[in-house]
């Protein structure tokens, strides 16, 4: 491992005060399930490692009797599985991450902003995946688990996230704090594609970090996550669904969000898929139409096109799952 120095602040202000101005100087420490990983493999080689856990008031979890919740970034993936049925799709996703040693250890925000699980970046090729001579390797490589959707450009790695369908499903917005001060950001806008292999994905820069994320209201929300493993153990999924509905009184949608996980760059926002639920009552036909939508301008790879089938029959489920 890379010799760096250790820093351990107790204030927000502390921290970003010793963050580097550019990726690569210095990393922020939550849980350390990635970021150790990443470390121990050179793929990040920092002057500074900046320990968080000291910062007590980012590790709070507070729900207010309006239905909304203000999760700290600190705040175990545990916790959020605790949250319960008022915030089903949260709850489901982080009850996806099947190790409790992870949910105990990884944290809310260490989930939003882990790097990409690319075998290719993993394997110190880059975050764009090319060889020497600047080949890409992705587009006729081993790509089974990669991008179907948002995959136009060189980034063909899909987002990790569990958790951030579901922030996004239910309108979350992402706090962050930087020697500006404070700024929200709307987690659907939160997370990016890069266009080279220096950038980030997600839209923080080098010394900020996520302190808070603030769930609204979800009274009368219906939502639900559902996830296609390849297995049950502990594994990333091989597409995922969360879905956010509101009903009138006759059962029909009022409002809808779908967004798929796993299956493209940042999480993918299906809005034609969630438009044709307006309207309607939720039915099988209904749900696997919305299913359908969602990957209508999906495009696979050389080996990921089973990816497409996954994705539609994950939105279909979790549709009925959150209405059930």
């Amino acid at each position: 491992m890379h010799k760096f120095e250790y820093a351990s602040p107790t204030t927000k202000e502390q921290a970003v005060a010793l963050l580097g101005k550019s990726w690569g100087e210095t990393e922020a420490l939550a849980g350390g399930t990635d970021l150790l990983s990443l470390l121990k493999d050179y793929l990040v080689t920092p002057k500074r490692v900046v320990n968080l856990k000291g910062i007590k008031e980012l590790s709070s979890v507070l729900t207010p009797r309006d239905g909304s919740a203000r999760i700290g970034a600190l705040a175990s993936i545990e916790a959020v599985r605790d949250l319960g049925r008022g915030f089903a799709a949260l709850s489901q996703a982080a009850a996806g991450i099947t190790s409790p040693q992870i949910r105990n250890m990884g944290t809310v925000g260490g989930d939003l902003c882990q790097r990409p699980r690319c075998w290719y970046f993993r394997s110190g090729f880059g975050l764009l995946a090319k060889d020497e001579s600047g080949n890409a390797l992705v587009p006729n490589g081993d790509n089974r688990y990669h991008a179907i959707l948002g995959n136009d450009g060189e980034a063909k790695f899909v987002n990790p996230s569990s958790l951030a369908p579901a922030f996004i499903a239910l309108n979350a917005k992402i706090k962050i704090f930087g020697p500006a001060g404070e700024r929200e950001v709307e987690a659907a806008k939160f997370f990016v594609t890069p266009k080279s292999a220096s950038e980030r994905e997600y839209a923080l820069q080098p010394n900020e970090i996520v302190t808070m994320i603030h769930v609204p209201s979800t009274l009368g929300v219906r939502s639900a996550t559902y996830e296609v493993r390849q297995r049950e153990v502990l594994d990333w999924p091989l597409a995922a669904a969360s879905v956010a509905l509101t009903l009138d009184a006759s059962k029909k949608v009022k409002t809808a969000r779908i967004v798929l996980g796993h299956v493209a760059p940042v999480p993918w926002v299906a809005e034609e898929a969630a438009q044709s639920l307006i309207g309607k009552t939720i039915s099988e036909d209904a749900a696997a139409e919305a299913g359908r939508l969602a990957v209508a301008n999906a495009h696979a790879l050389s080996r990921n096109a089973y990816k497409i089938q996954l994705a539609s029959v994950a939105v279909k489920r979790a549709i009925l799952q959150a209405v059930s």
